[in-house]
């Protein structure tokens, strides 16, 4: 049985929480974590907090294995976009845009359909 978890508006843009999430798909998550915690990307941070977190809910509900799970899926979608303004010279603004990500994790047993 697949387990998923997903963190939802997390302040990081989707295009940088991608290159992280891009390490870990299809690897065991004993490899993954590896991957996750030695990564020097902030995002790496939050991405292992979900694979944690998909982990826990995958030995909770379905009674697995954790040593036979892997990252089946991860994907990082994109959240709402906080949209601010900056004060420039000559009495102009700028706009920033403030991008936020949704990320989501699922874990399987290896050799399962």
């Amino acid at each position: 049985m697949e387990s998923r978890a997903s963190t939802r508006h997390v302040r990081i843009g989707p295009q940088k929480a991608r290159l992280v999430v891009d390490l870990i798909r299809g690897k065991s998550v004993e490899e993954a974590i590896g991957v996750l915690e030695f990564n020097t990307r902030r995002a790496s941070k939050i991405v292992a907090k979900t694979l944690k977190s998909a982990i826990a809910n995958a030995e909770s509900n379905h009674n697995v294995d954790v040593d036979a799970l892997y990252v089946k899926a991860a994907w990082v979608d994109g959240a709402q976009t906080q949209k601010r303004f900056l004060p420039r010279a000559h009495g102009r603004a700028t706009r920033v845009i403030k991008r936020s990500s949704h990320v989501t994790i699922v874990v399987d047993e290896r050799g399962k359909a």
